[in-house]
């Protein structure tokens, strides 16, 4: 196991390395006058102990730092934590001086001894100091949140972006658009009241995917509705080989998840599964926990080694990550697959 030293915004040692060596001179030159320049050993020993004493008090104060950054998190607690920071920083300075400044008495060659001027200087200079470093790195620490957050926006919608496309390329790739068309065609001529409620379900699932194109969050219900529509084409296509079952209470509609997510999941079972009237492919959506359990059972069919049958299901696991949730769990046997979805209480993506 690595020992590391803490760091409050990861840029903590590269600043110390810039103010130890003017603290060092500037706190040395107060206390010991001419000598510290002119004396080589004074001026090796004072600079070695001065520099060991601020990058050890520095080391303290990052400690401390950390400590509360624990304690006092988000928007809310900034103002709080720094003042406490700074009042405990400046005690911590206080001490580290002291024995600092009292040290020196002990050391034979510096024939030193207490000057309280020079020692109320160094602590305002220090603490001026310290107060500026306090803020420097909280700069730094608020720059590298703000920096993470855009990388990680930029992420989901990448990811959005991509998920809309695999949502549209396997509903209106060619084979699709014309089975569904050829289904349509079928059915006028065999019952054009079946022909008009195809068409009418076609419509809603197509207008699904447009109006929810730049959403990062549905509502389940408006999910639910689409599925039962993007059904309705499927089981036109497939009859008894394909069945969905849904059972999801009423009380969790208003729960949220990410647009095309359910869809992802049923094409991705029917494009790797054999579905006969016999055998059909049964995918069940229900709740459990507080996350939605889609199951299907499995009967591979055979597929070239060339496709890529995961990628709908890779992007939506990419998608929840950046969304802060839990992560999708995919159960895989001989005879099942099983995936839990994390749903979200509300559009922000709190649980």
């Amino acid at each position: 196991m690595k020992w590391k030293l803490p760091q409050y915004s990861g840029k903590d040692y590269l600043v110390m390395s810039l103010f130890v060596g003017p603290f060092t001179i500037g706190v040395n030159s107060l206390m010991l006058g001419v000598p510290y320049f002119t004396n080589y050993k004074v001026f090796l020993t004072a600079t070695a102990a001065a520099a060991m004493v601020y990058a050890t008090g520095f080391t303290v104060c990052s400690a401390v730092g950390v400590f509360l950054k624990r304690f006092f998190k988000g928007e809310e607690g900034i103002g709080l934590r720094l003042l406490i920071m700074l009042f405990l920083f400046l005690i911590i300075i206080t001490i580290f001086l002291e024995f600092l400044f009292q040290g020196y008495k002990y050391i034979p060659w510096f024939t030193y001894t207490f000057n309280k001027t020079a020692f109320v200087w160094s602590l305002i200079g220090t603490g001026i100091s310290a107060i500026f470093i306090t803020f420097l790195l909280e700069g730094i620490a608020r720059y590298k949140i703000w920096k993470h957050k855009m990388k990680e926006s930029e992420q989901l919608s990448r990811a959005n972006r991509q998920s809309r496309l695999q949502g549209l390329k396997s509903q209106v790739n060619p084979h699709f658009l014309f089975n569904s068309l050829n289904s349509l065609s079928s059915l006028i001529y065999e019952d054009e009241e079946k022909a008009e409620k195809f068409l009418d379900e076609m419509s809603k699932v197509y207008r699904y995917m447009l109006r929810n194109e730049d959403d990062e969050l549905v509502m389940l219900i408006t999910e639910l509705n689409f599925v039962r529509s993007y059904y309705y084409l499927l089981k036109t296509r497939y009859g008894d080989g394909l069945q969905i079952i849904i059972n999801i209470t009423p009380a969790d509609y208003d729960k949220w998840l990410p647009p095309l997510t359910l869809q992802t999941i049923i094409e991705n079972a029917f494009t790797q599964n054999v579905m006969t009237k016999d055998e059909p492919l049964c995918i069940k959506i229900e709740k459990a926990a507080d996350d939605i359990v889609v199951r299907n059972n499995v009967q591979p069919k055979l597929i070239s080694e060339k496709a890529d049958i995961e990628s709908g299901i890779d992007n939506l696991v990419t998608r929840y990550s950046l969304l802060h949730q839990s992560r999708i769990v995919i159960e895989d046997s001989d005879t099942e697959r099983v995936i839990r979805l994390p749903l979200f209480i509300c559009k922000k993506g709190g649980r």
